[in-house]
């Protein structure tokens, strides 16, 4: 009976405690300490500086992460943090001491036995993880206390337009995950006769489902779980931007920028030197006429020739003719939409509800653990419906948990009027473990409609909004809901318009071209362009027509397309490496494609095996991929003294801690390890409940037992 007391006391004191605060400055960006129930627990330091160097539209960007271990004892780091959705990570190393390491890349698996392996042998050791195109892990092994490790990657990327403006975005912090019950469980296995869960991902398993929906865990979080400060300094970016024309204005909606240099040549830096890792750094620009690229580039290395065809749409013609829609609203009402969130989207909706046209519909839909519905179908937009559709957004308020799948359903489930386009706008933060259940449900369901996805927040998760809008044929755009809200909602709620060119294909001529990505070209909206990559043979000039319908119209482009005539022509190019990664993200979009609309002969085990050999041969970080670097030196003599600890995240800017959980111990990314649990406030009455059912159990025992 005494152990049931003192497990419930220690149960009552875990979720309660507060906890008190103590920060340690130093050098490499202070380090972080929490005093909980009188232990105290100390948090690796860091230090992060990103470089990036552009070309036009083409950058390449460099991560430098510094990590320091401010306590006495060695510890082994797990850092949680975003890239760039289309970041080809190519090239990583490992200074530690007197040794610089460059990393290899390897099968997962053996990645894995490495790392492990040095860090029992007492070596500094790091790996890097993919968990979502955006989403990483860095892992340190014997972090030791005045010996600090810098680790350094680099990636390439293009930069797309958007809207008329190129846009560089500089992911910085992880926001939190909602994962719903039954999603990324591994399957069961019969291993002699005894059945376990497999744990870990494997580039040799058979491809399951599991092991797209896997999720870290979320490391402790700043202001809730630790501290509510921290060093404001953790970040600095600078951007170099060179352009074969003047680049006209260059500005950001998200930080305070410092701007030097002439007509063709800037260089970007924080108006403040370094800043806080709470919210997405996104860079706009422009270039001056037409001709600040060539539309089509090519590149051959010692074994291949590759190209890169860059398109936009041309001008969209005036029309009297238009037709009519039925718009599908629907907005997120979760947790993690609590706030400025919600305010933001109640704002895009009053535009945008306020700019229907008379001979469009419309349907309100909002979804938190389950979705329901303003009508029990599409409406006009007369003046009395559009008036009763904002009465009804204004009284939407933010609960509960993320499960999008609901409001995928309910948006398919009734049919649309006769003779409309029917075009559904998400307003979501993206908070959710369960990207690729999402996805396959919008492949199926799809049919002729369009998507447009808005992502509300200052660091959402934008490479599942982004595809979104890629399997729902129409765009993803962003609004911060820090900015001015009304002003960012009423220009993001104008572009709800068709696309100006459709039906995109290319004619090649006589041109050799093969493996060619995307493998379905997106329509496109004005103001945006996309990069058509692939491989080639073959030198001299040759005419490539790309084709396509306005308003129905056939439109054509044609371009000259001039190769190379020895390997001499070409200097190195980031273009072998972007085209991978463009490989590799059609690859996994035919996995999390159901079988029904996939465009391949290729089945999952086949397309899987295609991404490793695409990493393996470009060195490039995926799911089945990994980075590893181990230090020649022991640096630590006694590893199995060395304590595991994660490094602190701050919240997310705007989002407030019911994205996060209600108290003590429950402030976490709630979900985000992959068990099944609503999002808060459903948490508190649990732990309620759980505490009053272990105290009534505790008090019988008692009755029963007094001698005891």
């Amino acid at each position: 009976m005494k152990s049931l007391l003192t497990g419930f006391m220690l149960i009552c004191s875990f979720a309660f405690t507060t906890h008190a605060l103590a920060i340690t400055e130093n050098d490499l960006g202070g380090s972080v300490q929490a005093i909980v129930d009188g232990k105290a627990i100390h948090f690796p330091a860091l230090k992060t500086d990103i470089g990036a160097n552009i070309q036009g539209d083409l950058a390449t960007v460099t991560v430098t992460q510094t990590f320091a271990n401010p306590t006495l004892v060695p510890l082994n780091a797990t850092y949680l943090f975003p890239l760039n959705k289309d970041a080809a990570v190519h090239a990583m190393t490992m200074e530690v001491g007197d040794e610089i390491i460059q990393a290899q890349i390897h099968k997962i698996e053996e990645a894995r036995k490495k790392f492990e392996k040095a860090k029992k042998q007492g070596k500094a050791a790091s790996m890097l993880t993919q968990h979502r195109p955006n989403m990483f892990t860095q892992k340190i092994a014997n972090l030791m206390p005045g010996l600090p490790i810098k680790i350094t990657l680099v990636y390439d990327q293009t930069i797309p337009r958007v809207d008329g403006n190129y846009e560089l975005v500089v992911p910085l912090v992880v926001g939190p995950r909602y994962q719903p019950a039954r999603s990324g469980r591994p399957p069961k296995v019969v291993d002699n006769g005894v059945v376990a869960e497999i744990k870990k991902v494997k580039s040799h398993s058979q491809f399951n489902q599991w092991e797209i929906e896997e999720l870290p865990s979320y490391p402790e979080v700043l202001g809730l779980t630790i501290p509510d400060t921290v060093d404001k300094d953790r970040i600095s970016i600078r951007v170099d931007l060179q352009a074969g024309a003047a680049i006209p204005n260059i500005y950001s909606r998200t930080h305070k920028i410092h701007v030097t240099g002439d007509e063709k040549k800037k260089a970007i830096t924080l108006a403040e030197g370094r800043t806080i890792d709470n919210r997405d750094f996104v860079l706009l620009y422009q270039l001056a006429g037409q001709e600040t690229r060539p539309a089509f580039l090519s590149h051959r290395d010692s074994k291949d020739g590759y190209f890169s065809l860059w398109i936009e749409p041309p001008a969209q013609p005036k029309s009297k003719h238009i037709s009519a829609r039925e718009m599908v609203f629907v907005l997120d009402t979760s947790g993690s939409m609590s706030g400025e969130p919600i305010d933001a989207s109640k704002a895009f909706m009053r535009h945008a509800l306020n700019n229907l046209r008379s001979r469009d519909y419309f349907r309100i839909i909002r979804f938190s653990n389950n979705a329901s519905e303003f009508t029990s179908g599409p409406v006009r937009a007369t003046p009395n419906n559009i008036n009763n559709g904002l009465n009804y957004v204004d009284s939407l308020d933010a609960n509960g948990g993320t499960e999008i799948p609901n409001a995928i359903r309910q948006a398919f489930s009734t049919p649309k009027p006769d003779g409309t386009l029917r075009i559904v706008v998400f307003l979501t933060d993206g908070y959710i473990g369960n990207e690729s259940e999402v996805l396959r449900l919008i492949s199926s369901s799809i049919g002729d409609a369009r998507i447009y996805a808005f992502g509300v927040g200052t660091s959402v998760n934008r490479f599942l909004l982004s595809e979104m809008g890629k399997k729902g044929r129409g765009f993803a755009r962003f609004l911060d809901p820090t900015e001015n809200g009304n002003e960012v909602a009423m220009e993001l709620a104008g572009k709800l318009e068709s696309p100006v060119l459709t039906d995109i294909h290319i004619d090649w001529g006589e041109l050799q071209v093969s493996e060619v990505t995307p493998s379905v070209i997106p329509d496109l909206f004005a103001g945006d362009s996309i990069r058509v990559l692939g491989k080639i043979e073959g030198k001299g000039t040759h005419t490539v027509q790309v084709k396509g319908r306005v308003r129905g119209r056939q439109a054509s482009l044609p371009l000259q397309a001039v190769l190379p005539t020895d390997q001499g022509e070409i200097t190195s190019s980031p273009i072998p490496q972007i085209w991978a990664r463009s490989q590799i993200s059609d690859h996994m979009g035919q996995i999390n494609a159901p079988d029904a609309f996939k465009t391949t002969s290729l089945n999952n085990d086949e397309l899987k095996q295609k991404v490793i050999e695409l990493g393996l041969k470009h060195s490039l970080a995926t799911r089945w991929t990994s980075f590893v670097a181990v230090s020649r030196k022991i640096v630590n003599a006694n590893p199995q003294n060395a304590k595991d600890s994660k490094v602190p995240l701050p919240m997310v800017k705007g989002v407030g801690p019911k994205a996060y959980g209600e108290a003590p111990p429950m402030r976490m990314a709630q979900n985000f390890s992959g068990s099944s649990v609503p999002e808060p406030p459903i948490w508190a009455g649990m732990i309620l409940m759980f505490l009053m059912v272990a105290g009534m159990t505790a008090l019988m025992v008692l009755k029963r037992n007094p001698s005891k």
